[in-house]
């Protein structure tokens, strides 16, 4: 009975003694490297699982992430784990050693437990793996996220201290962890994914890496970490908020110059203000004294052309997103928006000094006019002007579509839901010198034969102008400074 004591005493001073931060040793860690993106729409079914699901259900499990879309050097990061370990440029992709990869939603969320049940699975850096206990955090190239379970740590800078950085990423007990860290306290930010993000309760900084859990807060302000640092300024005890999904290169995002200077270039595009006047020129030839029908028939096609527009946006963005699954052509897409631009400047740019009808990208082609003709003559009616409005646009396409097609492929890399409102800007743009030259005829400022005779008397200005915005856009993107 003695003995049993001695035993049960010793048992219970060596778990007080022997120290206990550690939920897991680094040795049970089973690491792996995921690519993904904001944006990306498979990605939005695989994120939600792994950095929510799969990490709540495995604490063993550490996810080192790098997001291709929001911060583009990333994307460059991929290529490098690509020569390494044949994972391809697609996304998401989830790495896990040579030739050991998962790539897709459902290969991920089928295959997620084999990771984990392999125990310490070495962390695959694009030099080759190494285990978790020996990898030093601080060398970790580009922006990396590291998540375990109910926490997430990510850097600001690449100095820290790496032993200690790893503890907080393992350590059970986290307060107690920080009481030996000399750290800031800031406000938690929500980590973005594709199609959500997750929101953490606490957040420290600690040696210039951002540190956010879920669980106990800090102890109440005044009580002094180490080192006599309080983590405490004007600021209520805490330093400004670090916005953890901040952009890295900001010169990749649509920035408002680069959309109304598109919208603008699309805007005074003359092939869509030659339908409008033809159209109030079939409705005035109908109804001659009823400025009413004029002013209602202006506004039917603007509506009509606005609408289709803002459906055809969405189609171009959807269609960037699918294929920039291929992070390969995500590097080269900006780059090549920009040389687009300056390709269609050009074009316009030529037009004003050698001018030819029906110029391929710049005006509707020759051979479609007679078909728009014939289908605006039998428009006698605001109603009509509508359905005609929602039909022409198709023919409008080809010489209006250049601009769009660039301001979509800038706007793919956000969340489809997050395109609605620029793309509303973009469109509202568009249309003004229609609702301009309604108003217009409607108040009795100008006939529409003045309209339509200003417009053929200026259309190498108009060509001009656009060319020019075009190519200094172009040449923008392509050097980011826009």
């Amino acid at each position: 009975m003695n003995s049993n004591k001695t035993v049960f005493f010793f048992a219970l001073l060596f778990f007080f003694l022997v120290p206990t931060t550690l939920a897991i040793s680094a040795e049970n860690v089973s690491c792996t490297t995921y690519f993904t993106g904001i944006g990306c729409p498979y990605c939005a079914q695989a994120d939600p699982f792994l950095l929510e699901t799969a990490l709540q259900e495995n604490p063993e499990l550490v996810i080192i992430e790098y997001e291709v879309y929001q911060q583009s050097e990333n994307a460059q990061l991929m290529l490098e784990y690509n020569t390494q370990y044949a994972s391809g440029t697609g996304i998401p992709v989830l790495i896990v050693g040579i030739n050991d990869f998962f790539v897709g939603p459902p290969d991920i969320t089928q295959n997620i437990q084999s990771i984990v049940e392999k125990e310490n699975n070495p962390c695959p850096l694009q030099n080759g793996t190494e285990n978790f206990e020996i990898i030093d955090l601080t060398s970790l190239p580009k922006s990396p996220k590291i998540w375990r379970n109910d926490r997430i740590l990510f850097p600001t800078t690449k100095n820290g201290n790496n032993e200690t950085l790893k503890e907080l990423v393992l350590s059970d007990n986290i307060l107690e962890t920080l009481a030996q860290t000399v750290h800031t306290k800031t406000t938690a930010q929500p980590v973005l994914y594709s199609g959500g993000s997750v929101q953490f309760e606490n957040a420290v900084i600690v040696d210039g890496w951002i540190f956010q859990w879920n669980g106990d807060p800090l102890p109440p302000n005044g009580e002094t970490p180490p080192n006599g640092n309080n983590g405490s300024d004007t600021n209520n005890g805490t330093i400004p908020p670090i916005d953890p999904n901040e952009n890295n290169t900001p010169t990749e995002g649509l920035t408002l110059a680069k959309l109304v200077s598109l919208a603008a270039v699309d805007a005074v595009n003359p092939c869509a203000l030659a339908v409008l006047t033809l159209i109030l020129i079939a409705i005035l030839t109908h109804n001659p004294k009823n400025k009413h029908k004029v002013l209602f028939a202006g506004l039917s096609f603007t509506i009509a052309v606005f609408v289709m527009y803002l459906f055809y946006g969405l189609v171009i963005i959807k269609f960037f997103q699918i294929i920039q699954a291929l992070t390969s052509i995500r590097l080269l897409l900006y780059t090549l928006l920009g040389f687009v631009a300056i390709i269609l400047g050009l074009l316009n740019i030529k037009d004003f000094f050698r001018y030819k009808p029906g110029s391929i990208g710049t005006e509707m082609p020759m051979f479609l006019r007679p078909h728009v003709q014939k289908i605006i003559s039998g428009v006698t009616s605001p109603r009509g002007a509508f359905i005609v409005g929602l039909f022409v646009t198709v023919f409008l396409l080809p010489c209006t579509i250049g601009p769009y097609v660039i301001a979509g492929g800038i706007l793919s890399t956000m969340e489809l839901i997050q395109t609605i409102p620029p793309l509303l800007l973009y469109n509202f743009i568009f249309v003004l010198p229609m609702l301009a030259i309604t108003i217009i005829i409607y108040q009795g400022i100008a006939h529409v034969e003045d309209v339509s005779t200003w417009k053929d008397q200026n259309i190498r200005h108009l060509h001009l102008i656009a060319g020019i915005i075009m190519v200094l856009l172009g040449i923008a993107m392509i050097l980011g400074w826009l």
